[in-house]
Order: C-alpha cells, then structure tokens, then sequence
C-alpha cells in the first residue's frame, strides 16, 4: 500500500462524529487502563501571547499502524476569520515505522476525536435517562460536543452559557436548528447548571466557569478545556467532592487537568473515588453507583484517541477505494 495524503475535505468526507467513533475511543480508553498502550508525555510547545502547540502519539497493542499529531491552538484566530485550532496527523506501521498515511485535517480529527470522548464519558458515567443538558462555550467545540451527548443520551433540552453573550446566541440558534432541540442561551452561569442532568465545560478559561455551590445531586459534569496547566474551568472543590472522579488519564491530569489545580490547591481526591474512564469500561471500577452521585470526567486527550481515529480514516479510505475499484 502506497502512503496516502488525504485533504481535509476527504477527511470530513470519511469521517463524521458517530456511535462507531464512540466506541472506538471507549475501546481505546479500555486499552489504556489495561496496559496495552504506549504513550509518553506530550510534547508541548507555547507561543507567549498568541497560542500553543501539541504532539501526541500512542502505540496500542494489537494494532498495526499508530499516529503523531501535531496540534496548534491559537484562540486569537477567531478575530482573523480563521479556526482556532489546526494541525496534521501522520500514520506510522507499527511494524517498520513506514509512513502509511498523511491526514491534514486542519484540527478537524482532533475536534470530532475530542467530542468522541465527551460521548465515552456521559456514556460511561451519567444517569441513562439525563435528558438536560448545559454547555458552557459557545465555540465548535460546543457544538461538537453537544452532537455527541444526542449519539448516547435522550437530550430534550439544553442551556447554553458564553462569556460573549451574542455568541452564544448565535451557536444555540445554530444547535437548535442542527439538532431540533430547544436550546436556550443564558447569560447567568448557575441558571444553566440549575436542574441540568449533564453539564459539559468547552472553554480556554484560565479561571473557573463553573462553581461548587452549584452543583446537584446525580448531576454529571464533563470538563474537557483544561488540557495546559494555566487552563482551569471547574471550581477544584468540585473535584474534591465529587462521588466519582474519572480521568482520561490520570498521570496526564495530575499534571494538566483539573486535577491538577485541585492538587495544587493542597485539596485531596481519596483513591477510592479517583479512577479512569478505561477502568470502568474494562469492569475494573463500579462506576457511577446510585442515581444521586455528582461525577466528574477530567478530559485532557489523549494519543490513543488520535491513533484510534486515524487507523479509523485509513480503513475507511481503503474500504472506499476497494468499493470504487480504484488503486491505493
């Protein structure tokens, strides 16, 4: 097989935000706490005052082919009429460490691999009839994310919060006409948690969005925008409290998660209520246990996820291209 370069067109193209992409990362975080995977730390890089840039790459067990992602994030692009995010995926054989495949996504796979794992974790850890749902950001993120909690909940209702209130107006208008469900933007943080079954964090904030005094019993939170050590969205006492708990990874979030800024702040998670998402989907970990219990998932992202939807991309391509009768 020849080395592919896919553009991101082919890549939105093959590759949507769906429950096989779900399971995948599942599978992939599954693999993770069984030991199966390889992955360093990553590798970060800072642009003072303009953004950041990351490389990531994990080896599964098992699989024949593993990705390097290079990742930037530059939030200031919105004023340029540019994406925040961009960046590139490349496809190495496990076995020879050839080059299989080049994907320039642009920032497109990392996007929908990270509302993936929103899926695996309100999947995993929320109360299976959560039907309201609270979205702080309004980026594409938000969206993405709020696509992902209609693949595994019956959501009926949510309630958007922004910083930049017209914003938020314009994404939960564009929600409510991509998804059919009410969306109603808020202009009070607290009024979005109030009575919301799942509560999802999409934002670069440096200081929290969302306070301990807020939360309510069998709500779940999933905080997904602290993936630097200055990014911070949850109040820490809300980590502290929390009935259960789950990180992507939990070396990763000491370091850069909310757990992170939990621990610096000299507070404690006992061990019993501190887990991973893989645990508790490989049968090592209870889970969630009653109805009433508050759960937290701490998402950093992580290499498995990129080496999972880029293996993803490849098979499909070369399943297109078999249908079609065309040479890879």
């Amino acid at each position: 097989m020849t080395m592919q370069i896919l553009s991101e067109i082919q890549l939105r193209d093959i590759m949507k935000p769906d429950t096989a992409l779900i399971d995948a990362v599942a599978e992939g975080f599954r693999m993770m706490a069984m030991g199966a995977v390889v992955m360093p730390d990553i590798l970060r890089l800072d642009i003072p005052e303009r953004g950041e840039v990351d490389v990531k790459t994990a080896y599964v067990k098992g699989v024949e082919s593993f990705a390097v992602k290079i990742s930037s994030g530059f939030f200031g692009n919105t004023a340029l009429g540019l994406p925040s995010l961009s960046g590139m995926m490349v496809l190495l054989s496990a076995e020879t460490g050839v080059t299989k495949a080049v994907l320039l996504d642009n920032g497109y796979l990392t996007d929908i691999r990270t509302a993936a794992a929103g899926g695996v974790a309100a999947r995993t850890l929320s109360r299976s009839d959560s039907h309201i749902a609270a979205i702080y950001g309004a980026g594409l993120q938000a969206r993405l994310q709020l696509e992902a909690l209609t693949l595994v909940r019956p959501i009926t209702e949510v309630r958007l919060w922004a910083r930049r209130s017209e914003q938020g107006k314009e994404t939960a208008a564009w929600c409510e006409r991509t998804y059919g469900i009410p969306v109603r933007p808020c202009d009070d943080p607290r009024e979005a948690a109030r009575g919301a079954d799942i509560l999802v964090t999409t934002t670069p904030a440096t200081t929290p969005v969302l306070m301990r005094d807020w939360i309510e019993p069998g709500q779940h939170i999933t905080a997904m925008g602290s993936d630097a050590e200055f990014k911070n969205e949850l109040d820490p006492w809300i980590i502290t409290e929390a009935s259960l708990y789950a990180a992507d990874s939990l070396r990763q979030t000491a370091r850069l998660g909310e757990l992170h800024h939990a621990l610096k702040a000299g507070l404690t998670v006992e061990p019993s209520r501190s887990t991973e998402l893989g645990a508790i989907l490989n049968g090592s970990h209870a889970g969630r246990r009653a109805p009433e219990d508050v759960t937290v998932a701490d998402l950093t992202g992580t290499g498995v996820q990129d080496t999972v939807i880029a293996t993803m991309v490849c098979e499909r391509w070369r399943k297109s291209m078999m249908k079609t009768g065309k040479d890879q």
